[in-house]
């Protein structure tokens, strides 16, 4: 368990290092007025004290990749605990705070929108469906998911997962078209401390119950322990699969929410750097306990293969047996909260997305019903497939936008005049990441591996000489951290 305890240390030190660089790097103004205060418009404009916009913003990030996501990753071993690390320091955080910020700095924008500033419009359109198919295909991920724990926990026939698919769907549409703080903003506090309790205990109940976590070392680093190594190599497989707790696009459209909430340029840090930062110690948490409470990586593998990857059932296993049946079930409705707190978001912002545009103003309720109603028929339609299947595509799809988002900060930062590599360095690393899967994976091409990590390399040595040219034709030459 030293692994663990060290990774989770190295996780806080890193807010309060990588985190405090990131903020220096962009250079916040305590006194710019935020869109919470000059836009205020009682619905989505709405300024929230720093505590509740860190809340919303957790729960709208930590769905189920940071639970699903670790437990599928931790088929490969202690080198998910790597990952989880330096994908949420290096990778993550700086995503989420610079999608966050420049939101903030653009009137609270979609980042749709802030792509088309720094890349063009012809990459704005691909982001703008990219982003759309992305959201719908996280709400409808995280109404099915739940449902599916919800169907199993009750127990009676009538109660299926249809019929709560249908409740939870009536919830988002609640949220997604009334104002932000007379369902988000009021129920989101009691959610997190629901969520936050559930996590803790599972902690408390992993220390205290001796589980032998797995160590991180020169020797399993090189092993690949997925019971299917040749199908699924650890690059790039692991780093798709764990996205939430790492660094995952779908954060960036949830940005925008909360920054047209924040009060003042100096809440950005814990508010976008801060939450993700927490999300990696969520993903530490379910990563570590599914590595041990099965007695091993093998066992888990064996368990999650044997039930298709369905890592519901492994969830439910988990809580119920470290917990009892009645902390199982404070457990297991932690782990619905979360997802849920993460789908109704999703399409409140696939409404946002939208309304920019359309150019189609949200202050009457029929204009938000006019893009809302349309949303949820074809989530409904897209739940009747096979959960499996839509949350691989959701993954690549998650990534792909990640990526982008990670260009898109790098060329401000070039633009602004300031540090580009602390951006420009993750970006690479992602674009090798959704190039060499989208080749190698089943659901994409089937290519040879070989083949696949060469095409990755090259798109990024491509996109590395095409950003060295852009910097020689501005004339930008960045080193200093604290160049502004």
């Amino acid at each position: 368990m030293i692994t663990f305890f060290i990774c989770v240390g190295v996780l806080i030190v890193g807010y309060y290092s990588y985190g405090l660089i990131c903020e220096r790097i962009f250079g916040i103004d305590r006194n710019r007025p935020t869109p919470a205060m000059e836009m205020a418009d009682g619905v989505d404009y709405v300024p929230l004290p720093r505590w509740k916009s860190f809340l919303i913003q957790f729960l709208n990030i930590a769905g189920l990749g940071p639970i699903f996501g670790a437990v599928a990753g931790a088929m490969w071993g202690p080198v998910a605990f790597l990952w989880i690390v330096l994908g949420t320091l290096i990778a993550g955080g700086v995503h989420d705070y610079f999608s966050g910020m420049l939101s903030l700095r653009n009137q609270g924008k979609s980042f749709t929108e802030i792509t088309g500033k720094y890349l063009g419009r012809p990459l704005m359109q691909v982001m703008r469906v990219l982003t759309l198919v992305l959201l719908i295909m996280v709400g409808t991920v995280f109404f099915v998911g739940p449902a599916q724990i919800l169907a199993g926990l009750s127990g009676t026939g009538w109660m299926s997962v249809t019929v709560w698919s249908i409740i939870i769907l009536c919830y988002y549409l609640l949220s997604t078209i009334l104002p932000i703080d007379k369902v988000i903003g009021r129920f989101y506090p009691i959610f997190g401390a629901v969520f936050l309790t559930m996590t803790v205990a599972l902690w408390v109940a992993m220390v205290y119950g001796g589980l032998p976590v797995p160590e991180l070392s020169i020797s399993t680093l090189g092993i690949n322990q997925h019971i299917h190594p040749e199908k699924f190599p650890a690059f790039p497989m692991l780093f798709i699969t764990i996205a939430c707790g790492a660094v995952s696009g779908f954060h960036a459209t949830q940005s925008p929410l909360i920054a047209r909430c924040l009060q003042h340029e100096g809440q950005g840090r814990s508010v976008f750097y801060g939450t993700m930062v927490t999300e990696g110690v969520v993903a530490m948490i379910w990563a570590a306990v599914s590595m041990s409470f099965f007695g091993g990586i093998r066992e888990l593998n064996v368990f999650m293969d044997e039930r298709s990857g369905n890592a519901a059932m492994a969830v439910n296993e988990i809580c119920t047996g470290l917990l009892g049946r009645l902390g199982g079930i404070l457990a297991v409705i932690g782990v619905v909260v979360a997802p849920v707190t993460s789908g109704d978001t999703a399409f409140r912002s696939a409404r946002l997305l939208l309304a920019d545009i359309f150019n189609l103003g949200q202050r009457a309720l029929k204009n938000r019903l006019l893009l809302a109603v349309p949303m949820f028929c074809l989530a409904y339609g897209i739940s009747l497939m096979d959960f499996g299947v839509i949350w691989r595509y959701f993954a690549w799809t998650n990534q792909t936008l990640a990526t982008v988002v990670l260009w898109t900060v790098t060329a401000y930062l070039i633009n602004a005049g300031k540090n580009y590599w602390i951006a420009l360095i993750p970006a690479l690393f992602m674009t090798n990441v959704v190039v060499s899967y989208i080749l190698i994976a089943p659901e994409g091409l089937s290519l040879p591996h070989g083949f696949s990590y060469s095409c990755g390399i090259a798109v990024g040595v491509g996109l590395l000489l095409y950003t060295f040219w852009y910097i020689y034709r501005k004339g930008k030459y960045v080193v200093s951290v604290d160049n502004r």
